[in-house]
């Protein structure tokens, strides 16, 4: 997988970008390195990335806006964003804008190295299963995993590639409890505090959704989690 595997990495301080390439290049992976918000951007699309590893302070276009602009053109790449910052808001705004994980700095490459594998590991058991997932269907309701689709209504709701793996661990355990530990380990990996935040902000907009349609509940299970019911 790591010899396949094509990285884009954005750093603008040149001694930790260079240290975090050569690392990667010794563990087999394909690395390209820019210094700075646009570079990234007009690497990201000119080139054909597995995974991007993008610092939040980048100088010219900062690691949050870039990401949402990859993930414009790259819905499902996986991002994982370097921070100095500790800030559990600076770590939410990093989910929001679309990280499938993050790393503080000073940072153990070893650490990241592990969590580059597990990324991409959830990723192709996804794929792979996505090639066989069909529609799941009820009244008011249709949501198609594999094209990150959600029907509520008649609206059609194209939805995050969080909130598509969100829906899919609640709707397949339909009027069944579902811990938030449980979700989070599916779809995050993991289940700490920042995760726990982000899964929140997930969960307040997907309940929007759901509330397009009277027959559709997503109930909170005190000490539990959650159970989405469908009358």
């Amino acid at each position: 997988m790591g010899k396949s595997t094509s990285i884009l990495v954005v750093e603008d301080d040149k001694n930790a970008g260079y240290l975090l390439v050569e690392n990667l290049r010794f563990s087999k992976y394909n690395v390209v390195l820019a210094e700075d918000g646009d570079q990234g951007l007009e690497l990201f699309q000119k080139g054909d990335f597995q995974l991007c590893i993008l610092d939040i302070m980048l100088p010219r276009r900062d690691g949050l806006n870039l990401a949402s602009e990859i993930r414009k053109i790259s819905p499902k790449i996986p991002i994982i964003f370097l921070t100095a910052r500790t800030l559990s808001s600076d770590i939410i705004e990093g989910f929001k804008a679309g990280c499938d994980d993050y790393i503080t700095k000073p940072y153990n490459i070893d650490e990241l190295l592990w969590r580059i594998k597990a990324i991409m590991r959830r990723g192709l058991a996804i794929e792979n299963k996505g090639n066989n997932d069909e529609s799941i269907e009820f009244t008011n309701f249709v949501f198609k995993h594999s094209d990150r689709l959600l029907i509520i209504s008649q609206s059609d709701i194209k939805l995050s590639t969080k909130e598509a793996d969100i829906i899919r661990c609640l709707s397949t355990n339909m009027g069944q409890p579902i811990s938030r530990s449980t979700i989070m380990e599916n779809v995050w990996g993991n289940d700490d505090y920042f995760t726990s935040k982000s899964l929140d902000v997930y969960l307040t907009k997907i309940r929007k959704y759901f509330s397009l349609a009277d027959n559709i509940k997503l109930v909170n299970i005190h000490g539990h989690g959650y159970k989405l019911n469908i009358s």
